[in-house]
């Protein structure tokens, strides 16, 4: 379909809006780069929607301080007191504002209840990008990295929440592309770039 955009059968305007009207969203592991993928839409003129500002925003609405412990804390308060989409409830707004001005591409759905809200609500012009590595790989990224660092305890339980909880492997099973990211970054960028091409018809 979007082949198309640039072959005559649409005006740079009219492929401008259907280019516009996508959102994007980035699934994975933590640890796996989703960040990272994000950055490269953002780069190429997608705005970027982290999901996880609602929950650091929760966290400095309390007087807490910003960890992995109070992280997970906030989260599975939140999912039940408003359920297991509520991130993506909450961010609808911001997602369909953006719209008016650029795609928008989603850093860090969670959920599988997360997933079916976006998919029905945004239908075709609606995609999943699934980052994925190998635990042993993704746990020593967690480790060393700056903001939000993770012991190795602290990176397993992550994984079992997430999985066991939340139920991300879903949309990572649902995802039309997936970027394996168990090289360097500059692959990871090279990867990233294909699909942002694809998407919009270079």
């Amino acid at each position: 379909m979007y082949s198309l955009l640039f072959t005559g059968y649409f005006s740079y305007n009219e492929a401008r809006i259907v280019i516009m009207k996508k959102v994007v969203s980035i699934v994975g592991m933590a640890g796996a780069g989703k960040s990272e993928v994000a950055r490269v839409f953002e780069e190429n003129g997608f705005t970027r929607i982290r999901f996880g500002d609602v929950t650091d925003e929760e966290i400095k609405k309390r007087g807490l301080e910003l960890n992995e412990k109070n992280e997970c804390h906030i989260r599975e308060l939140l999912r039940q007191e408003h359920g297991m989409d509520v991130y993506a409830r909450l961010n609808l707004p911001r997602i369909d504002s953006s719209l008016g001005h650029s795609p928008v591409v989603v850093d860090g759905l969670y959920s599988w209840e997360e997933y079916t809200l976006l998919k029905d609500y945004y239908g075709e012009c609606f995609y999943m990008v699934a980052v994925w590595a190998s635990p042993g790989t993704r746990h020593a990224r967690l480790s060393y990295r700056v903001n939000r660092r993770l012991t190795p305890e602290e990176a397993v339980s992550r994984d079992r929440e997430e999985i066991e909880d939340i139920n991300k492997g879903g949309p990572i099973a649902m995802a039309d592309f997936t970027i394996i990211n168990e090289s360097s970054l500059e692959n990871l960028v090279t990867e990233t770039k294909k699909i942002v091409l694809e998407l919009t018809g270079g």
